[in-house]
């Protein structure tokens, strides 16, 4: 029997339409006579969906049609049971519309590559690709990650966090802080959140507040950080675990401002979005030997230190005038898998989906000799049950 892999998509964030482009690349990588897929979309309501007619992205051009052609269904928080069930149960027949063995989340940004869902899976027990709900939190949230980075003497910009109550209850004392550790220009971000959504670039204290206001729109916390004016950002993918991995070639991303936007990023410079492939890049980025390996040896252990696992993306930012290199984030779930630069690399992208299948199965056999409970009963053992100081 083939393995069948469960890939979700979509799902309660600003980077839904993303994460469908880049699940459809997914899907229609994996090699059907070794697998089969079952695709389960999740609405911007947060409900779940199956069907063929979620692998053909054409089809979201009209979401109720779509989801009519689709089940309803949804999974028990039921350790080891992994199965999909229709919400609609039949009157003859099971209600089993596929038991899956393996999962691979291509969910961007916030309640997908934030934890939220990961622990989903770990509730339920079922392999799944990618890091796990800690790594996953860590990597998404940019002021964690950055604490823990620089614990680990890797470099990046320097920084002040707030959380949206702080800035409207300590708003002097928290801009005295920015212009006195930082100064202008500043980039403000939402501490969560991918893809571009909600950052802006401050010159002056009246453009500050104005990020700010734009940033807290998205997020309960927010960071804002150094800008490198001449900057060169260039990207890097991790694959594997954080014991074993390899990197890959480098990408220069092609900005059309002093950030890479959205558009940058998503549309390539047209309408036809086709995910983070379409951006424009140069690969392999053109750089001295001795700053490629230094990048390439910052991006592993940026996977590393935070526990990643399955398919990465790190970006760095390199500054022109000094060249000092900094971390500037990781993404956990990557636009498009990163499938680009693995195939750059040597390994095509129905390989690369093999190999996150193939991670996901090691990470379950190992965590199976793991202790997680006792099988004796404290309740059994007499003496009382008062509690457990006596």
């Amino acid at each position: 029997m083939k393995t069948n892999i469960g890939v979700f998509f979509g799902g309660r964030s600003t980077e839904h339409e993303i994460s469908v482009i880049s699940a459809s690349q997914a899907m229609h990588a994996i090699n059907r006579d070794r697998f089969d897929v079952t695709p389960i979309y999740i609405t911007k309501q947060g409900e779940w969906y199956s069907g063929d007619a979620l692998l053909d992205v054409a089809n979201y051009r009209h979401i109720d049609t779509l989801l009519a052609k689709c089940e309803k269904v949804y999974m028990r928080p039921v350790y080891g049971d992994y199965n999909v069930y229709k919400v609609k149960k039949p009157f003859f027949g099971s209600d089993v519309l596929a038991k899956l063995d393996v999962v691979i989340p291509v969910l961007h940004g916030s309640n997908g590559e934030d934890g939220i869902f990961e622990g989903v899976l770990e509730t339920i027990g079922i392999p799944y690709a990618g890091c796990n709900t800690i790594s996953s939190a860590n990597g998404m949230d940019k002021i964690t990650m950055k604490m823990i980075l620089q614990a680990n003497d890797i470099p990046v910009v320097d920084y002040v966090w707030m959380t949206d109550k702080e800035w409207f209850a300590k708003r002097d004392d928290i801009i005295a802080k920015i212009e006195n550790k930082i100064g202008y220009p500043v980039i403000v971000k939402p501490a969560n959140l991918g893809s571009s959504v909600g950052i802006s670039r401050a010159k002056d204290r009246e453009e500050l507040i104005e990020a700010i206001a734009t940033a807290e729109k998205y997020s309960t916390r927010i960071i804002v950080e150094d800008m490198v004016e001449n900057l060169q950002e260039i990207n890097c993918s991790v694959l594997g675990d954080c014991d074993e991995y390899q990197m890959s070639v480098l990408e220069e991303p092609i900005k059309t401002g002093d950030f890479l936007s959205y558009e940058d990023k998503y549309m390539g410079g047209s309408k036809g979005a086709k995910g983070m492939q379409a951006s424009q890049k140069r690969i392999p980025a053109e750089l001295p030997q001795d700053e490629t390996e230094r990048i390439k040896f910052l991006a592993g252990e940026t996977f590393r230190v935070l526990s990643c696992h399955g398919v990465s993306r790190v970006d760095v930012i390199v500054d022109a005038k000094t060249r000092d290199i900094y971390v500037n984030e990781i993404n956990t779930i990557p636009g498009s898998l990163s499938f680009y630069l693995w195939e750059a690399t040597g390994i095509s992208f129905e390989q690369l989906m093999e190999r996150l299948v193939a991670l996901a199965i090691k990470r379950k056999r190992e965590q199976s000799h793991k202790t997680v409970s006792y099988d004796q009963n404290i309740f059994a053992l007499g003496g009382g049950t008062k509690g457990v100081k006596k």
